[in-house]
């Protein structure tokens, strides 16, 4: 085997496992499916027990501190707070926003309500996103109340180990101030426990998606209070994930100076006693989606205990939280106790964290969005993107630009691999003889074709560096556009209307004019989609490997030959943005190895080798 083959043969080795193990680990994309609750689909819903909390009393001996949000048994000395009414039956979202008195949120960006039976945001809707690429189409409910079919909110508030303090619970009714909250348009609740506390709980909200809660209590008794403060984010049911390893769908945080946590939904259930617990300074802590978020922000010179926890795992519904606890504080009499909290609730549009992590200090705020082990090549990559797109105004063309970019980055290196190689290809001749010379005996051949790669600067792996560097480039786009939601619906232009979803098209159904959906084939069904770009990708493949000579043994011909058959089919179900790079990409190396070889004098075996195919076919 020429040394000039083994390159080549090595280069589409590497190449194939990587789409081959890519398929394995994460498979192909599945279609997005938009879940629809109807009346029809009743069940019971377990108690989510969704902010309760004991804390011992300083000093006192008490049952075992169990976090807010977890249901436990009242104990002298301890009190459970926000033990949630049953909602015995899962009705429309309608019907269960409706079963308590609201104060309606209205910004540029959301769309929902806070309820005024225990003073939580339970509603939030982002009115800039749909459930599908259909201009009618829903917008996308981020948070639900109880009673709904996937409930889902936020809460803060206090608990207290004396059992003597009656404070705010779930079911309480707050009073409010104003009649909605919007951007520069604040909302005041107020309750008083009749024993002398005040609570007070203020709403404020952004043009985007963050909330800025203020927890008050003021003590007008003759004795302390001593209090901690709490706030949740509380989800029942599993949602649906997408269950890919090179995204994280769970529960989420930073808590003080520890690298981001992360858990799945069915990874919280394997922890002891069902939970996590950290503790620090500043940072997060929340439950992210693929594209949305809910967490809640603590001030972050307060050292609080954040948890991750799961209860009722072994029902239908299962209650995952998020939880911060405070620091204890004591309300003297006559004084005022102020806690401030902000909630980010919305999309993870990458600019907006940003922004906020900056203005508002938060640390590693820009980690809720799952960038991967390779932060420092994923985020720099969509940055570059997104930039560009401000020019271009399309995504699309913004990988079309930042292919060729890359490809001037690398031009040094690639420039060199492709000299070497036609440099390879120029010296064959004197190579065959060498080969027929020393025919028995391989060492002095050895000998004699290094001497040759050293005397006309020759480097033999040369040919596998323009893979081996396209590699991890290959593996940041696929994580850019799979996982940035400002990728999620953008267009590209005829037929690809959302650039994070395979190619719509099918050459199996002969592109729609056959009535089924080949993919739902068993077993098979997931490589049977062979939209228009990966065809385009396969004939740019096969186009590029036949820039070079063709092998002379049958086993490397067949295998050539069937490559860009086998690269279309992987790629077939990968987003649509990842084709077209991989596409464009082809083509510029085409241009760039065709321009070389003609500078170093060296034949381009391109041409002859399309019209000795065409010879065969028509023979």
């Amino acid at each position: 085997m020429r040394d000039d083959q083994k390159n080549l043969f090595l280069a589409m080795g590497l190449s194939l496992l990587v789409i081959v193990g890519w398929q394995f680990y994460f498979g192909p994309p599945p279609k997005p499916v938009v879940p629809v609750s109807t009346p029809a689909q009743q069940a019971t819903q377990p108690n989510p027990a969704n902010s309760a909390a004991q804390i011992p009393a300083p000093g006192a001996t008490t049952a075992p501190a169990v976090q807010p949000g977890t249901a436990a048994p009242a104990a002298p000395g301890t009190l459970v707070p926000g033990a949630a009414p049953v909602a015995p039956v899962i009705v429309d979202r309608k019907i269960a926003l409706a079963a308590s008195p609201r104060i309606r949120i209205d910004t540029p960006a959301l769309a929902g309500s806070i309820s005024l039976k225990g003073g939580k945001i339970d509603d939030i809707s982002l009115k800039a996103y749909r459930e599908t690429i259909k201009p009618d189409s829903d917008i996308i409910h981020l948070l639900s109340p109880t009673g709904s079919a996937e409930p889902y909110y936020v809460e803060t508030g206090f608990v207290s180990a004396d059992a003597k303090l009656t404070l705010p619970k779930p079911d309480t009714i707050w009073t409010s101030t104003g009649s909605a909250l919007g951007v520069d348009k604040p909302l005041t609740l107020t309750w008083d426990n009749g024993q002398g506390l005040l609570f007070t709980r203020s709403f404020s909200v952004d043009d985007k998606f963050l909330f800025t809660v203020k927890d008050s209590v003021e003590n007008k008794t003759d004795s302390p209070a001593v209090l901690h403060s709490y706030s949740l984010v509380h989800r029942i049911g599993k949602p649906k994930t997408d269950g890919f390893y090179v995204l994280h769908e769970g529960l989420i945080g930073v808590i003080g100076d520890s690298k981001v946590q992360e858990i799945t939904y069915d990874g919280i259930v394997k922890e002891k006693d069902g939970a996590r617990t950290m503790k620090g300074a500043g940072g997060w802590i929340g439950i992210t989606d693929k594209y949305w978020a809910t967490a809640i922000i603590p001030e972050q010179s307060t050292t609080f205990e954040g948890r991750f926890s799961v209860a009722g795992a072994t029902t239908p519904k299962p209650g995952y939280q998020t939880d911060i606890l405070g620091p204890v504080q004591t309300v003297a009499p006559g004084t005022r106790v102020d806690v401030t909290h902000q909630i980010f609730a919305g999309a993870k549009e990458s600019q907006i964290i940003d922004g906020y992590q900056v203005k508002h200090g938060i640390k590693n705020f820009d980690l809720m969005i799952d960038w991967g082990w390779f932060y420092f090549i994923t985020k720099p990559l969509f940055v570059a993107i997104d930039w560009i797109y401000k020019y271009v105004g399309n995504f699309g063309v913004a990988i079309l630009v930042i292919t060729v970019l890359i490809k001037g980055v690398f031009f040094p290196l690639a420039n060199r691999s492709y000299e070497s190689m036609a440099k390879m290809k120029g010296v064959q001749p004197e190579m065959k003889v060498m080969q027929e010379r020393y025919a028995n005996d391989k060492q002095k051949l050895q000998q004699e074709m290094m001497a040759l790669y050293k005397r006309e600067k020759i480097n033999p792996i040369a040919g596998c560096w323009p893979i081996l560097i396209q590699i991890p480039v290959f593996f940041a786009l696929y994580k850019v556009i799979f996982i940035t939601i400002e990728m999620r619906h953008a267009p590209f232009f005829g037929w690809i209307k959302d650039l994070s979803s395979a190619d719509p098209t099918n050459m199996f159904n002969l592109f729609g004019a056959l009535p089924f959906d080949p993919t739902q084939i068993p077993v098979v069904g997931p490589y049977l989609h062979i939209g228009v770009w990966p065809l385009i990708m396969g004939v740019s493949m096969f186009i590029q490997m036949k820039m070079n000579p063709e092998p002379t043994d049958p086993v490397q011909k067949s295998m050539f030959a069937w490559m860009p058959v086998i690269f279309t089919f992987m790629l077939g179900s990968f987003p649509a943005g990842l084709v077209i790079y991989w596409t464009w990409n082809n083509l510029l190396s085409v241009t760039q190895q065709y321009f070389i070889m003609k500078k170093q004098g060296v034949k381009v075996e391109l041409w002859d080798n399309l019209s000795g195919l065409f010879k065969k076919k028509t023979a």
